[in-house]
């Protein structure tokens, strides 16, 4: 699995606990830091990441994505909103465990503001320890895994006929908007080198003119 790691700027200082954790407990994977870090010029918005996300999943440069924002929900909400991408929400490590066996979703939003005492960081820990704690879209309970996974390869299916293909997406925002969203460099150089569906980077190429 190569998972990437971005959040919003608004959280750059949990940049380096989050990118730390993932690597500890998803240690078979290949983890891929885009920050934000607090030492880069730019800052962004989860809304701008969100589209960052969307352009990563959808190029199939990664598999997974680990990200957040102050409360995790607007992250959550917006990451949503683009195409194929299915993000949860995970305060807890109940909800992340939950979240990878029965919606087997490709990104999940953490809420890195909230409650970062000491406790708020041994729950963040433990939720991300459960997140990878077993392979994924195995369903839960184990006697209703059956029903619950064919619900949520249901769910997928109507989203994706519910949703425009990213490029089209992509065609319709704003292009001040999209220009800002182009100089997050580290993303965009990743994809172009390893994204496996061609129509975003040629994209990409075109529109970085």
């Amino acid at each position: 699995m190569r998972i990437a790691i971005i959040q919003a700027s608004s959280q750059a200082a949990k940049n380096k606990l989050l990118y730390e954790t993932v690597k500890e407990y998803a240690s078979d994977a290949e983890v891929y830091n885009f920050g934000c870090v607090e030492n880069e010029v730019m800052t962004f918005s989860y809304i701008e990441i969100s589209v960052l996300i969307g352009l990563l999943i959808n190029s199939q440069a990664v598999d997974f994505v680990v990200t957040g924002c102050s409360s995790g929900q607007g992250m959550m909400l917006a990451c949503n909103s683009m195409p194929t991408v299915l993000c949860g929400y995970a305060p807890t490590p109940g909800d992340a465990y939950l979240f990878a066996q029965i919606n087997n979703g490709n990104a999940i939003s953490l809420p890195l503001g909230e409650d970062y005492s000491w406790s708020g960081v041994d729950n963040f820990r433990s939720t991300i320890k459960r997140l990878f704690s077993e392979p994924f879209g195995q369903g839960y309970p184990k006697s209703e895994a059956e029903r619950k996974l064919k619900d949520t390869i249901l769910l997928k299916e109507i989203r994706g006929h519910s949703q425009v293909k990213m490029v089209e997406l992509l065609n319709r925002m704003d292009k001040t908007f999209i220009r800002k969203i182009m100089l997050k460099k580290d993303v965009i150089d990743y994809i172009l080198d390893h994204g496996k569906a061609e129509n975003i980077p040629d994209w990409l190429k075109a529109n970085l003119k």
